[in-house]
């Protein structure tokens, strides 16, 4: 098998073609491995990253694996670290980062992967996979050839949300508790009889997308507002990926951007990512004022409702496991994020010292008195024992 090593974001544009022919072999694939969302991240949020996508061939040259990596710098226990990473890890937006490959092939691109990464040990420290899904074919695979190889490895899991929807809206809604049914159809018409005109409906022009996400932008800023937080809509950074992201993919109709009006006035928003027959929620924000109105429940249901009658069958609520989403008939699942390096480096120790520094954290916040961990924290410092 074959390395390429792609290091310009330019240079991606000729290999676009065998990237998206590669996704649609990949039963897994989802929008966070797509281009479109990989060079949008990348522009916004590189910053002082390296890219190192790795594109392996076969012997008739047909792309049959993508590592798409980047290498940083990252200060720790006194030192720089330099870290190989997914690319669009790093700002707390991607989820289900991957490594595509074509079925039948994990265990080949493994090796070679592995084997490029030991002929490259002098450019990087720790390799640091993170949000890969669980079943994810390459990540199982890299996880026992790195075992097999003795590198030191670890692993950690978090929780993410799934919902299967089903073919129609009538089968998906007994699927629910009877009180989550009455739910909605008594928000839905409370709503309507309340507002002189209810509009929902998907973005679906670049002219209306520069408003609609304006809108995105305020009512997530207010719904956060109300617990003393900014949100993550405020930065200017994160506001031109969306802008940028939301055009590419609107272009390709696979953006799927809902808002709720009331008397012409945009109430709620919901913003997911198509792909396939899943969609991804990322980001939504509703207007405080209206809350007893439950406009984002509204919104929720009828987005989940129309989706169905469009032919999507999962809708995945990404990270985190919380009521709110539990209710929707969700399915918790996890992400798996594996790090690693080779024995007997500085790498090897950095790890070593990061996950006893985790187990020792965790032993004294279980142990202590919440006042006394509390001062414990303020004392040796905030960013030491978050």
């Amino acid at each position: 098998m074959q390395i390429e090593v792609y290091e310009r974001l330019e240079h991606l544009e000729s290999l676009r073609s065998d990237w998206d022919a590669l996704l649609a072999e990949f039963p897994y694939a989802t929008t966070f491995s797509t281009l479109e969302w990989l060079i949008s991240w990348w522009r916004a949020f590189a910053g002082n990253g390296r890219l190192q996508i790795l594109a392996a061939r076969d012997t008739s040259l047909s792309l049959v694996g993508l590592a798409p990596l980047a290498l940083i710098s990252y200060p720790s226990f006194g030192t720089d670290m330099r870290l190989l990473r997914l690319m669009g890890d790093g700002s707390h937006d991607s989820d289900n980062l991957d490594l595509p490959v074509r079925p039948g092939c994990e265990a080949e691109f493994s090796r070679a992967l592995i084997n490029w990464l030991e002929s490259h040990h002098r450019d990087w420290d720790v390799c640091q996979l993170r949000t890969l899904p669980s079943y994810s074919p390459m990540g199982n695979q890299l996880r026992e050839d790195v075992k097999a190889r003795g590198w030191r490895l670890f692993l950690a899991t978090r929780p993410r949300c799934v919902v299967d929807l089903g073919e129609t809206w009538e089968s998906f809604l007994k699927r629910l508790s009877s009180k989550e049914r009455g739910k909605i159809g008594l928000r839905s018409r409370r709503l309507e009889k309340k507002y002189k005109v209810v509009n929902i409906r998907k973005c679906a022009t670049q002219s209306e997308l520069e408003y609609a996400l304006q809108a995105l932008f305020d009512l997530h800023g207010r719904h956060w507002n109300l617990r003393g937080l900014p949100g993550t809509l405020h930065s200017p950074t994160r506001r031109q990926f969306y802008c940028e992201l939301a055009r590419s993919l609107l272009a390709r109709r696979r953006l799927e951007f809902w808002i709720l009006e009331v008397d012409s006035k945009i109430v709620a928003a919901q913003f997911g990512l198509r792909h396939a027959d899943t969609v991804f929620s990322l980001q939504e924000g509703f207007d405080p004022a209206y809350s007893s109105d439950s406009v984002g429940y509204v919104l929720r249901s009828q987005v989940l409702k129309n989706l169905i009658a469009d032919g999507i069958r999962k809708y995945d609520f990404l990270g985190g496991a919380d009521d709110s989403k539990i209710r929707w008939a969700a399915v918790v699942k996890s992400y798996v994020s594996m790090e690693f390096a080779r024995p007997r480096t500085r790498g090897s120790l950095y790890l070593l010292l990061k996950y006893k520094s985790i187990e020792t954290k965790a032993w004294l916040r279980d142990r202590l008195p919440a006042p006394v961990w509390q001062s414990l924290k303020r004392v040796t410092g905030r960013a030491a024992f978050s």
